[in-house]
């Protein structure tokens, strides 16, 4: 499949560019954006983050892009689809998820670049259902899940890649098919 990139009214889901590296760090390595994960990523893990990021796009046209604010920014972050790994108790499934530098926090760019990735899933992917979890903790992503028109599915997990006694450790799992959103 071609790899798919999509334009709303502010943003551009597009494909990654090395230039994107170098923002990508600083995001990973922001302890306000990576609050509700176990560590802040080094550059060597932030790039192998986006070395795979870009290997899933690469291969099914479609994953986690790379998000531009048009005109403004050239890169603030990701959005997109992903299939998270077997070993979550949510799997198989196709997971929505997001990652946006805080300095563009609180304008509605990562509702926005949801739901154009939503209606990539759905109309175009014919997916019979998205889901996405976080650590219950994490209200910030709870309510864009909500106003992405998820709905929590009254299912939790201890997520294997926290460890054990982590307050994040306990996840969350909202979950939305088509038409209902």
């Amino acid at each position: 499949m071609d790899p798919i990139e999509v334009t709303t009214a502010r943003l551009r889901l597009r494909q990654w560019r090395d230039e994107d590296l170098a923002p990508f760090t600083a995001l990973n390595a922001d302890p306000a954006v990576m609050e509700f994960f176990p560590s802040v990523l080094s550059r060597a893990e932030s790039d192998a983050l986006a070395t795979r990021i870009r290997g899933s796009i690469a291969a099914r046209g479609w994953g986690l892009w790379a998000v531009e604010v048009l005109g403004v920014s050239p890169f603030i972050g990701f959005v997109g689809l992903e299939v998270p790994g077997p070993q979550l108790p949510v799997s198989p499934c196709v997971e929505i998820g997001w990652r946006i530098a805080a300095e563009h926090w609180g304008r509605g760019f990562a509702v926005e670049a949801a739901r154009a990735a939503l209606d990539v899933g759905f109309a175009r992917l014919a997916l019979p259902e998205i889901v996405s979890f976080t650590s219950a903790l994490n209200l910030r992503s709870r309510a864009v899940m909500e106003r992405i028109g998820m709905r929590f599915a009254g299912e939790t997990f201890e997520h294997p890649n926290v460890p054990t006694g982590n307050p994040l450790r306990s996840h969350v799992v909202y979950r939305l098919a088509p038409g209902r959103g």
